[in-house]
């Protein structure tokens, strides 16, 4: 009760400063409304940041469930054949290493503006840290288990399934964790480069229109939506993952 309370306070204290901070040091509108005025124009347009969100959240929950599947896939991959090691891997460090907004338009050219485009964004983003943590984790096996499965004679199918994996699985964890968060954001950009729906196409509507505070709306919404969808991965780790899967 009192982490809540703790946390509670603090979030309302921040509010406060952003209420009262704008009129106190003269901030104009159009540059930062107050809170009051944000949640205004939120709640007056209620109906289209739930439409929106809708749209967001289904383009981030495919892409990144596309990066799960596709990661865990290539970090095993990787991690099994030396020959994906000197060659795909450098290929997806690369990858990585472009900037994921001068990729964007790209999406737009290659898959049009509708859903594909974004799907797309989404899992560029959100792709790498699957694969870097998967990889990462297969790696961190415990030398004297390696060497005891090894005395036992074990298969190379039981040196994975019950040695690899369960190893891999808490890095895997917070690999998706880093991952969720990312997705949001590549949604974000896609809709930002072409979309004619979704909270970035949202904002950007009224960027053009010179409605600030429903641009803050839709990014309180944004932070909302990354913040619960983090919390649910986490969630989901401590309930299922490691600790309650048998091997």
């Amino acid at each position: 009760m009192k982490r809540w309370l703790e946390t509670l306070i603090f979030w309302g204290l921040l509010a406060a400063f952003w209420e009262f901070g704008v009129s106190g040091l003269g901030v104009r509108r159009y540059l930062l409304p107050p809170l009051s005025a944000v949640l205004a124009a939120g709640w007056e347009a209620r109906a289209m940041l739930v439409s929106e969100t809708w749209v967001t959240l289904l383009e981030v929950l495919a892409g990144f469930g596309l990066a799960v599947v596709v990661g865990v896939l290539f970090g095993v991959l990787i991690q099994l054949s030396p020959l994906a090691r000197r060659t795909l891997y450098p290929l997806i460090t690369a990858l990585q290493s472009m900037p994921k907004i001068a990729l964007a338009p790209l999406m737009i050219v290659w898959f049009g503006y509708g859903f594909a485009s974004k799907l797309a964004a989404t899992f560029l983003f959100a792709f790498f840290p699957v694969v870097v943590a998967t990889l990462g984790g297969m790696q961190n096996v415990a030398v004297n288990l390696d060497e005891h499965f090894s005395a036992l004679g074990a298969s190379a199918w039981d040196r994975f399934w019950r040695l690899q994996v369960p190893a891999a699985l808490p890095a895997f964890v917070d690999g998706i964790k880093i991952a969720m968060p990312l997705a949001v954001i590549g949604a974000i950009v896609g809709e930002f480069i072409g979309a004619e729906e979704g909270l970035g196409h949202l904002m950007t509507l009224a960027t053009a229109n010179a409605q600030t505070d429903l641009m803050f709306a839709a990014i309180l919404v944004i932070t909302a939506l990354a913040m619960l969808l983090y919390w649910g991965v986490e969630r989901l780790a401590r309930a299922v993952w490691w600790r309650g899967i048998s091997f």
